[in-house]
């Protein structure tokens, strides 16, 4: 089975403009964008055959040939990374396999949970997949707290019995009212992997009403009746915060002097 990695990147994010080229440093000192240190993560994956930057945005371009990346021009009309997927696809001279979205603002994203969606494409059946990590309790009482304080933590998943997704969600699910006994709280990681023919249905299908709402750009499959495979991987005690916020700054670069990483 082929598999491509595409890590959508565009400058003008809403809640954070120009998020790719913010500089992380690491445990050496070293400062590297966020939009590298995602390039370097998915570098580290098994069984993928290639690694490409999408992007609409020059500035991001430049910086992504810099540093080494292959890079695919997208369209300013894409809306999301899934979109942007889409129009990358169609800009490889083979189709492959597996198409993995490794967004551009998680830079901690471990290679055993892409290697985890490309084992769970080789199934027939899954159309799209993505990780799913149960919360520990700081990673819960953080999203809890940034909630509180009206920030987007991180998105919540819940799911079906054979593991297929009911929803998705920027607001903690299920309710958690006691912090001391909460209830199973899975953190969705911000990875997908799609059949080629599941992101051409996806880009004839319109933005729906709670996609919109969300944010989540997940949501359309489900509200068109695609099932979204989530795939539990264990985390290995390791902290996962994406970018979302100025704010994350601060704990990344905790997180890469923890694990030492350069």
């Amino acid at each position: 089975m082929s598999a491509v990695i595409f890590i959508p990147a565009r400058y003008a994010s809403s809640r954070y403009p120009g998020k790719p080229l913010v500089e992380l440093t690491g445990a050496t000192g070293v400062a590297k964008s966020l939009i590298q240190r995602s390039w370097e993560a998915a570098k580290t994956v098994k069984g993928a055959s290639a690694v490409y930057v999408l992007t609409d945005d020059n500035r991001i371009s430049e910086a992504a040939r810099g540093f080494g990346a292959d890079v695919l021009m997208t369209s300013d009309k894409a809306r999301n990374g899934t979109e942007r997927c889409a129009e990358g696809v169609q800009q490889l001279a083979e189709e492959p396999d597996t198409v993995v979205n490794l967004q551009g603002d998680a830079p901690l994203t471990p290679p055993w949970f892409v290697e985890a969606l490309i084992e769970a494409m080789q199934d027939d059946a899954v159309m799209m997949a993505t990780p799913v990590l149960k919360c520990d309790h700081d990673t819960l009482s953080n999203f809890v707290s940034d909630r509180h304080a009206g920030r987007v933590g991180g998105t919540t998943a819940v799911m079906r019995a054979d593991g297929n997704a009911l929803y998705f969600s920027k607001e903690v699910l299920p309710y958690v009212g006691n912090l001391e006994t909460p209830p199973e709280v899975w953190h969705h990681v911000g990875v997908y992997a799609y059949r080629p023919s599941a992101l051409r249905s996806y880009m004839g299908w319109p933005e729906g009403p709670v996609e919109r709402a969300e944010g989540l750009e997940q949501l359309r499959f489900l509200e068109n009746g695609m099932p979204v495979t989530c795939v539990p991987v264990d985390g290995h005690g390791r902290v996962f915060w994406e970018l979302n916020n100025p704010v994350d700054v601060t704990r990344i670069e905790g997180v890469l002097k923890k694990e030492g990483i350069a």
